[in-house]
């Protein structure tokens, strides 16, 4: 669970931490959108180097931002073989066994996929590792304002969205303490069969929803005992304002943009080469 790093937020001082939280919000919507149109090698590629290089400015370990695959390796797994598998070919170059079949096209779609899929992983946990709860609860509330205008409660909105964020790192602190008291007590959580782990991990399940619960039903306690009230209109002691940095990043940002839409629609011819390679390692 220590390899969750969703929700986890890395505390130093960077270019990249003092950015508008509204702008980094904005900035991560915007790269999921632009990771669905990746279309070559040399993009994903151009996707990592961007994102090493994001790391490198905001003092972030690449480790850091690696682990955050770990919790999500089985599913990049069961994708990529999914789509191996099932993937219709064009072509008459084909692997079969059983009822399976593989062709080229299938082996290119799947790498695809799983490089997206990391990738988005990766890109995604950039905000929470830059971008402290209270200042996240801030620009949503600042983004979604508008909404206000039809009666929609924004701020209550996201103080739950704090206040989840704020639960992540507490909730696998609590699993880790309770797996490890398992373990003392002779539970068996590393071996065996994946219906043996499920079943094992039952135990460790229970207490942390419990555990989840109440400390629920605590917050909810000191919040009344406090007279909080997320509705009405509050006063801040940091107000979010625009600076330079944030124009120079979003010129980079759209720079990096461009370059996934050129290499989309005017280059990419790279990927006809590895197709080939791939017929001839199939044929």
């Amino acid at each position: 669970m220590r390899d969750v790093a969703f929700g986890q937020y890395y505390p130093v001082s960077s270019p990249i931490h003092r950015l508008d939280p509204r702008l980094k919000i904005i900035f991560t919507i915007m790269y999921i959108v632009t990771m669905f149109f990746v279309a070559s090698y040399a993009g994903y590629a151009l996707v990592l180097i961007f994102l090493l290089s994001v790391c490198a400015i905001s003092r972030v370990p690449p480790k850091a931002m690696f682990k955050s695959i770990k919790g999500v390796i089985v599913l990049l797994m069961i994708t990529a073989v999914l789509n191996l598998f099932f993937y219709a070919g064009e072509t008459s170059v084909e692997w079969t066994w059983w009822i399976f079949t593989v062709s080229p096209e299938a082996i290119d779609f799947a790498l695809k996929m799983m490089f997206r899929l990391i990738l988005l992983i990766m890109g995604t946990t950039i905000l929470t590792f830059t971008t402290g709860t209270s200042e996240l609860t801030d620009a949503i509330e600042s983004l979604f304002k508008p909404l206000t205008l039809i009666k929609i409660p924004v701020r209550d909105i996201a103080l739950i969205m704090s206040i989840a964020l704020r639960f992540i790192p507490g909730l696998i602190e609590e699993t880790d303490k309770i797996m490890m008291a398992q373990k003392a007590r002779g539970a068996d959580m590393d071996s065996g069969n994946i219906f043996k782990r499920i079943k094992a991990m039952l135990p460790v399940i229970i207490p942390v929803f419990v555990s989840a619960f109440r400390k629920a039903d605590e917050l909810a306690d000191a919040l009344d005992a406090r007279c909080y009230q997320a509705s009405p209109k509050r006063t801040k002691m940091k107000k979010m304002r625009f600076a330079w940095r944030d124009l120079v990043a979003f010129l980079i940002f759209a720079a990096f943009v461009t370059l996934i839409f050129l290499d989309k629609y005017l280059w990419g011819g790279v990927d006809a080469y590895i197709v080939e390679a791939f017929k001839g390692l199939i044929g």
